[in-house]
């Protein structure tokens, strides 16, 4: 299986980072960056209070600067694994001091891991840009208007507290989709965004873009109705207005010209889904040839 691909990477996506101790993480970090050859990308984000400390039962204390460290102490902990250097991270919110040789992996051919964070404040956007290779967009967050008034901005000012160009910056978009072979499967996509956007925008912290599209009454009812337990009402509070702006749609034939023609001026990285149908292997391959282009 690891010589069946010499060309893709391998990336985990947005990685609940508080649950996990960083010497857990980049254990696993460093193996799947020796197994892939050098292709592995580790993506990580804070998730939110209630599921850190209800849903996972770990500590949420300030996420901005504890997002921070626990970037910081990898590059540590993955300089230690490659130089036999003693490990000595002490933050405010991580302390990792010790490295027996014997729990050390040792040296790589590709020790440079790169680290994406998702981000949805202006905070912890800043924050990604001054210390990240990458930002990994929220669903939420994908309209062309929130990334070129809202996400980039905050990204540069990030940039600019580091000193560095942002050239080199991996800005991944990761808009929610209704795509697949024909129109009828492309409207049933559709519903399913629906459903799931009326979920994520119950939670207030994804409330900002609602807010620049002046939909913020939304977040409030959805949030009411998580509440008082109305889950199967959710997705009527989603507007088929509301769906144009966030969820790009069309059929595997017309997706990569609306992706190109919607984000094409704002990255070259954005994630595309995976058919559930095997069948459809074959299209969807194609229009992902056709956004290479």
């Amino acid at each position: 299986a690891l010589n069946a691909t010499s060309s893709l990477i391998v990336g985990t996506s947005v990685l609940v980072a508080f649950p996990r101790s960083p010497m857990v993480t980049a254990i696993a970090a460093w193996d799947l960056q020796s197994m892939s050859g050098g292709r592995f990308e580790l993506g990580l984000g804070t998730q939110i209070k209630p599921n850190i400390e209800k849903r996972y039962s770990a500590r949420w204390d300030s996420p901005v600067p504890q997002l921070r460290e626990y970037v910081q102490s990898l590059k540590a902990i993955f300089h230690c694994f490659q130089t036999g250097e003693r490990l000595n991270f002490e933050g405010e919110h991580y302390s990792l001091t010790r490295l027996q040789p014997f729990f050390n992996p040792g040296p790589i051919d590709h020790p440079d891991i790169p680290i994406l964070c998702g981000a949805v404040g202006p905070a912890m956007t800043r924050m990604v840009g001054r210390i990240a290779d990458g930002m990994i967009t929220h669903p939420t967050n994908t309209p062309p208007e929130y990334i070129r008034e809202v996400c980039l901005p905050r990204l540069q000012g990030g940039f600019d507290q580091a000193g560095r160009s942002g050239e080199e910056f991996k800005l991944v978009l990761g808009p929610l989709t209704a795509t697949g072979k024909d129109e009828a499967t492309v409207a049933a996509e559709w519903e399913k965004q629906r459903n799931l956007l009326g979920f994520l925008y119950s939670t207030p912290a994804y409330w900002p873009s609602l807010e620049l599209f002046g939909w913020q009454d939304k977040g409030q009812q959805l949030l009411d109705m998580t509440r008082s337990g109305n889950w199967q009402e959710m997705p009527h509070i989603i507007t088929d207005a509301m769906l144009e702006k966030f969820v790009p749609r069309g059929t595997y034939d017309e997706i990569a010209g609306i992706y190109h023609a919607r984000y094409g001026e704002l990255s070259r990285r954005i994630t595309f889904p995976i058919p559930e149908d095997p069948a459809d292997d074959e299209l969807a391959a194609r229009a992902i040839a056709r956004l290479k282009q």
